[in-house]
């Protein structure tokens, strides 16, 4: 299990135009909201995708991108984001090997079925590519207001630690 303070675990996949996303890409550059996700077009995987997206500036603004992963594929992660007009960049992991290193491919219970499948997990990822923060099942409701507080929490500590170091380097 992925815990507080881990490096988080490089990956690359496709996103919706089949370009693709290198997580270690973005070390030393932004910070990264790596949310998961059951499915494209269900009403909680589309709220949260478009609450997502309507922060998108203010996650921007704090050095922060937002990254949906789901098992769907490039097409039908097109097709939603352009359905809801979805600005957060959607990744595909059809054979779930992200979903599994970041253990969020679980047994779980829907309507009285056991079976495989995602669970709602953001991990918040700091610049220098550690886990910050690791939310599992969560509601979607609300949830990217919360994740961005986390964000702007992050850039406050990092400048006031970049402050206090200049000051012991003084």
């Amino acid at each position: 299990m992925l815990k507080i303070g881990d490096r988080a675990p490089g990956f690359s996949l496709p996103d919706a135009d089949m370009e693709i996303f290198d997580l270690s890409a973005e070390r030393g550059k932004r910070h990264v909201v790596l949310y998961f996700y059951p499915r494209d077009n269900t009403p909680g995987c589309t709220r949260q995708a478009a609450e997502f997206s309507d922060h998108e500036e203010d996650f921007t603004r704090h050095d922060c991108v937002v990254i949906g992963v789901s098992p769907d594929d490039c097409l039908t992660h097109a097709e939603f984001r352009d359905q809801h007009g979805l600005s957060v960049r959607l990744l595909s992991d059809v054979d779930t090997e992200v979903c599994r290193l970041y253990n969020v491919w679980q047994r779980r219970e829907v309507d009285g079925v056991e079976r495989m499948g995602v669970v709602r997990t953001t991990y918040v990822i700091d610049k220098e590519g550690t886990i910050r923060h690791a939310l599992h099942d969560v509601a979607p409701r609300g949830h990217a207001a919360g994740v961005l507080e986390l964000v702007r929490k992050l850039e406050s500590d990092n400048a006031n630690g970049n402050r206090q170091e200049l000051r012991r380097n003084a």
